[in-house]
């Protein structure tokens, strides 16, 4: 089949809605930081919330679209060479992110890419009701269990999991615990959705606007933020 005919315009178009929702969220921070805006413009009761749900709903469909890929494990790899990249850029800038969405969608990806056999082994209609309480647990972790280790190696790695140590800090911070998890989530509705199963709406849906900006996803995130961070600073210098 061609591979534009099995591309469904609701899955461009809800990552395209994501992906600008946090583009929007990170030019708000810009302005509230490099601006002297006000810290409501990015840290308020509304994209408190926000900011997760459509971060969560990028990973999801990330999720979703492993299922149409033919190689999960190169699309890991380069996410994470393209991640890797952000955090020496944004080191440069002074606003580092050392563990961000980007990361952890690479992560994710070579994850399930290396060990799909085992979660293809899941009955179909067991998997919700074991990663929905993984994503519930994966966000209690951190919070209430403590593990401490001797070796400072291991100890260094544990902010990649969720257990941010004392002097770690990132602009964007995802770690695998509990996100992994809500992409793992995705991968199970995309065999759904592979298959064909939703209603006929779901793959009749047109949304030209934000399916575009979806289909560039990786190329916006990437290059959203030197762009955003350029243009205010640009308009820095004219206003002081």
């Amino acid at each position: 089949m061609n591979e534009k005919k099995e591309r469904i315009q609701i899955i461009d178009a809800l990552r395209g809605f994501a992906v600008t929702l946090m583009v929007i969220h990170h030019l708000l921070y810009n302005c509230w930081v490099f601006l002297d805006g006000p810290e409501w413009l990015f840290s308020n009761p509304v994209f408190d919330v926000l900011h997760y749900i459509f971060a969560g709903l990028f990973l999801f469909l990330s999720g979703v679209s492993s299922r149409f890929s033919r190689s999960n494990i190169k699309r890991g790899l380069i996410a994470i060479a393209l991640s890797i990249g952000i955090t020496i850029v944004t080191y440069l800038m002074d606003m580092a992110i050392f563990f961000g969405v980007l990361h952890l969608l690479g992560f994710s990806m070579l994850v399930f890419g290396l060990t799909r056999k085992i979660w293809d082994k899941i009955p179909m209609k067991a998997a919700p009701f074991i990663y929905v309480p993984l994503i519930v647990a994966g966000s209690l972790a951190p919070a209430y269990l403590h593990p401490g280790s001797e070796i400072v190696f291991v100890r260094g790695l544990l902010w990649v999991l969720g257990w941010s140590q004392p002097g770690f800090y990132s602009y964007d911070y995802f770690p695998l615990l509990p996100w992994l998890f809500v992409f793992l989530l995705g991968t199970w509705a995309g065999i759904y959705i592979l298959q064909r199963k939703l209603p006929k709406w779901f793959y009749d849906f047109k949304q030209p606007f934000f399916a575009a900006i979806g289909r560039k996803s990786l190329l916006i995130y990437v290059l959203h933020q030197p762009v955003l961070y350029g243009l205010v600073m640009a308009i820095a210098r004219l206003v002081r």
